[in-house]
């Protein structure tokens, strides 16, 4: 089929995001509550009103996007995966009780082939995701092998983990690259355009603030170190090393006291500078994509994710708030269950339960703030800023493609590498 002409957007960014945020609010509270009272089935149905309250609320060129995918679907899908990689967790459990090479190799062995099939997943839960994606009734689609991805990804990250985060630059635009080169729009090909050099060279700033003081802590200790003090202190052992290690090698412990104080400080400086990526990474991302003759410029600003972060933060301190005032009673009330005396196996059983449920209160109402604030805020503020040239191009674009198995959505789940 060929869709029909669209007409000519004359407008700078032809995209819009006209969802209501409280209604997104009321969506996702609803969810945390039905996810504690189902424990996480809810999450399906969760997930798939969460997918199609974006794309229905983001209009390009007046026309919304669709999600045609089911929470049954994303169901069936985890449970093929979780028998698919069942078999996989029992092996690597019973080589892990073996005390010989096979047991001591089994746990690096078992993380390498998890951390593999987990960028296959990414890959295929893709796939899945574009199929669902419909735009003027044509729908997205993505071909390419999982296991070429995967193998790719994998000595990618490797890379990055030898560079120590040099080479993700390279890594983001040759597995982007591949993803996009194998992505439609009906039988529109895709293909990415964003170079590494170009993000390398835009976050190098932030990637030197972050290790100068890693690198710092680094060459004090190299300097202060006395192997042979070390190993002295080490072998006699005892409650009083440091003191020991301080009177043999006192230069030594300061520089550990300045390693301390540096790594916190490159902590501190990371979440300080994490916006700042995030937002130089999306405008890079997606000023890179491409659809035939479709180009994206992105105009994404970094003030206003840093705004998204803040709100979040904002949110959180009095959620900590709301939190700890409502722990007052529940201390109180465990105090009396765990007061001394005889403490039965039902007062032990109340009180355990009492605090796993401020904990899954307390990481529900985190994850509801964080869905509710930056990732709602990336996406609206994503799409908006958003430039398109060539969009008539779409006018003459013809169905292709069909849905994709959910299994691919079901294993991201089960590894915990899926998104929504």
């Amino acid at each position: 089929m060929t869709v029909q002409a669209a007409p000519s957007v004359s407008a700078q960014f032809p995209i819009r995001f006209t969802g209501d945020p409280r209604a997104y609010w009321r969506l996702l509270v609803r969810g945390a509550v039905l996810l504690m009272l189902t424990l996480g089935i809810y999450r399906f149905w969760l997930i798939t009103d969460i997918r199609s309250y974006l794309l229905a609320n983001t209009e390009v060129a007046g026309d919304s996007l669709e999600y045609s995918g089911t929470a049954i679907e994303l169901l069936t899908g985890f449970l093929i995966a979780v028998a698919i990689l069942l078999p996989v967790y029992v092996a690597f459990f019973l080589a892990a009780l073996d005390l010989g090479p096979l047991g001591q190799i089994s746990g690096v062995a078992g993380f390498a082939l998890l951390f593999a099939l987990g960028q296959y997943a990414v890959y295929r839960a893709r796939r899945y995701r574009l199929s669902r994606t419909l735009y003027r009734g044509l729908r997205f689609h993505q071909e390419g092998s999982a296991l070429r991805y995967a193998l790719c990804a994998v000595l990618w990250w490797g890379a990055v983990i030898i560079t120590l985060g040099l080479a993700l630059p390279w890594k983001e635009s040759r597995l982007e690259r591949f993803k996009m080169r194998h992505t439609f729009y009906g039988d529109l090909p895709g293909r990415f355009e964003g170079r590494g050099l170009s993000l390398f060279l835009r976050g190098l700033p932030l990637w030197l603030m972050v290790m100068l003081p890693l690198a710092l802590a680094a060459s004090a200790i190299a300097q202060a170190l006395d192997p042979e003090a070390v190993s002295d202190v080490l072998a006699r052992g005892g409650d009083d090393m440091l003191a020991r290690l301080d009177a043999i090698n006192p230069e030594l412990v300061a520089a550990l006291g300045f390693a301390i104080a540096a790594t916190s400080l490159s902590v501190a400086l990371t979440l300080l500078l994490w916006p700042a990526f995030q937002a130089l990474r999306l405008r890079w991302w997606a000023s890179g994509l491409r659809f035939g003759p479709l180009t994206l410029r992105s105009h994404l600003s970094t003030v206003s994710v840093y705004g998204a972060y803040l709100r979040f933060v904002g949110y959180v301190l009095l959620f900590l708030l709301a939190l700890a005032l409502g722990a007052v009673p529940l201390l109180a009330a465990l105090g009396y269950l765990l007061q001394d005396g005889d403490v039965s196996i039902l007062r032990e059983a109340a009180a355990a339960l009492l605090g796993l449920g401020g904990y899954v209160v307390a990481m529900l109402g985190l994850a509801t703030l964080y869905r509710a604030t930056v990732m709602l805020a990336l996406w609206r503020l994503t799409v908006e800023t958003l430039a398109l040239d060539g969009l008539d191009a779409v006018a003459q674009v013809r169905a292709a493609g069909r849905a994709a198995s959910p299994v691919g959505e079901g294993l991201a789940d089960v590894l915990h590498v899926g998104g929504v």
